[in-house]
């Protein structure tokens, strides 16, 4: 069977928790003997971030002739010089003025994104036709509306979703005008069938899809029980680590920074670490400094090696907005290390077993308690570790790889 995977946008050079898993499943179904490719349209140079199998061909069909009328980008100034933030409004302004005027010119904005979203549209067409695919793996609804706007496939398209439905084409999270999520809504109907990570997700999914909807979670990597973190061995310094793109508006380490700055007069051995990339990081940045703690809250950037980092860590702190499945966090929980995050967080809640795996915070004078607790006492970190642990056994890579391939099944000519 001929495979192929499309995301649309962020693949090349993407480190998220979507590029992990469309890797992840890339890999697998090459490994059962199936063609599988990759299909992507960035203007950007740069390769994979996850490792794939030699057999997968990874294809950008982004091309400088495809028409594309772009409005020019603003930017939030989020320091603290004055001066700045003064110049960047004017800029904001100047831009917007321009902006107005494009999308006069272009019959108002709907126009303007139907008019660039066509354009893109017939490219996929030509691309989908000439390679003749038995089945196409959509990584979001975003891309699911790349290919098919305007457009009729005969082969079966299936959406894989990496967060909770609602997400891909509600404003809940952000804002998005009832246009585009009227677009959004509406390329459901093309689906044949759509993955969704937890039972409770399927509530969310939008009245106008009619296809077959299954629940597949999340491959979590496996640890034997000799790899788990040893909590209650005496260190000189302790860790608390968050591993995550650095987008306050959703992963939210300012807060982990604010707790632990509340009590870190009280823990001098303990030390907090971030690792990930992101727009926000000089806004931690000047946070850290404003708490006088550089010395021991440290922005450490990429890692190629997370699960290192994990290893040597004895907290893992998550208070993330939102989520789909959390891949880290399972990684982290699968290695042992008690987990903390909030309850109202969609994913995390899914995942943490509150008081047994983990702790989940109702706000944020909550977490303070409940990172506190921890810090304070090994015994609990290893007790709760260890439930993780075997908890994050269910979600094994190679149970999750034969459940997608039975769904496929479900679909292949």
């Amino acid at each position: 069977m001929k495979i192929l995977f499309i995301q649309h946008k962020g693949f090349i050079n993407g480190s998220g928790g979507t590029e992990k898993i469309c890797s992840f499943l890339a890999n697998e179904f090459s490994n059962l003997g199936h063609t599988v490719e990759i299909a992507t349209n960035e203007d950007v140079d740069g390769e994979p971030v996850f490792n794939l199998k030699q057999e997968v061909l990874v294809t950008n069909i982004f091309d400088r002739n495809i028409p594309q009328i772009e409005l020019k980008k603003t930017f939030n100034y989020r320091g603290s010089n004055p001066l700045k933030w003064i110049s960047y409004k004017i800029q904001k302004k100047l831009i917007k003025r321009d902006n107005k005027k494009l999308i006069k010119q272009n019959g108002g904005a709907n126009e303007l994104f139907k008019l660039n979203l066509h354009n893109r549209s017939k490219a996929w067409k030509s691309y989908i036709d000439a390679l003749h695919p038995d089945i196409i793996i959509t990584m979001s609804i975003s891309s699911l509306l790349e290919i098919t706007f305007r457009n009729e496939f005969k082969v079966p398209i299936i959406n894989s979703t990496n967060g909770r439905p609602d997400y891909d084409y509600s404003d809940v999270l952000w804002y998005r005008s009832p246009f585009e999520m009227d677009l959004l809504r509406n390329a459901y109907q093309k689906l044949s069938g759509i993955q969704v990570l937890f039972d409770s997700y399927k509530d969310f999914l939008p009245d106008t899809f009619h296809g077959k909807a299954v629940t597949i979670p999340n491959p979590v990597p496996q640890f034997p029980d000799t790899e788990m973190v040893d909590l209650k061995v005496i260190k000189k310094r302790y860790k608390i680590i968050n591993i995550g793109s650095l987008a306050t508006d959703c992963k939210q380490q300012h807060v982990a920074i604010d707790v632990f700055a509340s009590i870190a007069e009280r823990f001098p051995d303990w030390d907090l670490h971030f690792w990930g990339l992101g727009n926000d990081f000089n806004f931690l940045k000047d946070k850290i400094q404003k708490v006088n703690l550089q010395n021991r809250i440290f922005l450490n950037g990429f890692t190629h090696d997370p699960i290192a980092e994990l290893k040597d860590s004895d907290i893992f702190i998550f208070p993330s907005k939102y989520e789909g499945f959390g891949l880290a966090l399972a990684e982290a929980m699968s290695l042992g290390l008690p987990a903390l995050g909030f309850t109202t967080c969609s994913g995390v809640n899914e995942l943490i077993q509150h008081d047994e795996s983990g702790f989940l915070a109702q706000n944020t004078e909550d977490l303070r308690v409940y990172l506190e607790k921890l810090m304070s006492d090994c015994t609990l970190r290893s007790e709760l570790g260890k439930k993780a642990h075997f908890e994050m056994k269910k979600y094994t890579p190679k149970t999750i790889g034969n459940e997608w391939e039975f769904f496929l099944k479900a679909f292949a000519s």
